[in-house]
């Protein structure tokens, strides 16, 4: 207990403020244009995190959605139930993970239907031969060729999804106090580290990606879509009476913070 509040106390004064929330969108969207302009120059060389194989991206990033959803939501339902006592306040925050799941479909569903409508098939990655009989993705790997399209990253749009989601949630630990419950205080902090540390690595990988991967249009509008699911959600929709609300970080309750022990 005593390591978890020794790693919580400086994730929480650089991730737990209201100036990360606000200065998030524009480092991840700076990170996006300095690596691809990296990446243009071909400044660096290939490296372990070049690999589509490294360990990172096969064991996290291709299961950014289920790390972010099955972390989220016991911390969403532990804080927001210590916070209102009201299973029905606890239940409708909770469904902002469901609206994340909605966007991770329609937008990864999207892209796809993009690179199929706008590719072709050829023989090779080379690009000079033309398959002229498979008209789409599938039939065209079916018969071994190289579909070629515009792909849009869906690595940039879900990690910059995925970072600025779980960092709004963290923003109801302003609010929150567990230290009369000692037990529930490691729930919450084990709960806000692994969280902190999965921001770290989506933020890292993001970076990679823009490092090594997609033409740089491709990452763009990737990183433009995430940040859009973002603001669309957290930033308007989320304000709305009919809505998951946003999490409790009313300051004029840090004088007098909740606490889980009643």
């Amino acid at each position: 207990m005593e390591l978890l509040d020794r790693c919580a106390r400086p994730l929480r004064t650089s991730l737990v403020r209201s100036s990360m929330r606000r200065w998030l969108p524009w480092g991840l969207l700076g990170l996006m244009l300095g690596g691809s302009l990296l990446k243009a120059l071909a400044l660096l060389p290939d490296s372990y995190m070049s690999s589509k194989r490294n360990l990172l991206n096969m064991y996290f990033v291709k299961l950014a959605w289920a790390w972010t959803f099955w972390l989220l939501l016991p911390f969403i339902a532990i804080t927001n139930y210590c916070l209102s006592r009201n299973v029905l306040e606890m239940l409708r925050r909770i469904s902002t993970l469901l609206v994340g799941t909605m966007v991770w479909y329609v937008c990864t569903s999207l892209f796809l239907h993009i690179e199929d409508f706008t590719g072709s098939c050829y023989k090779s990655p080379a690009l000079d031969v033309l398959f002229q009989e498979h008209l789409s993705k599938w039939q065209c790997r079916q018969g071994g060729g190289f579909w070629h399209g515009f792909d849009i990253s869906g690595h940039s749009f879900l990690l910059t999804y995925c970072a600025l989601m779980i960092v709004e949630e963290m923003a109801v630990l302003h609010v929150l106090n567990t230290e009369r419950s000692p037990r529930l205080h490691a729930v919450v902090n084990a709960l806000f580290v692994a969280l902190s540390f999965l921001t770290l690595i989506w933020v890292w990988m993001f970076f990679c990606t823009a490092l090594y991967f997609h033409d740089f249009s491709q990452k763009l509008f990737g990183t433009l879509v995430g940040l859009s699911a973002w603001y669309g959600t957290y930033r308007f929709w989320y304000l709305k009476p009919f809505s998951p609300g946003l999490p409790p970080q009313n300051a004029s309750l840090s004088s007098k913070k909740p606490n889980c022990s009643r």
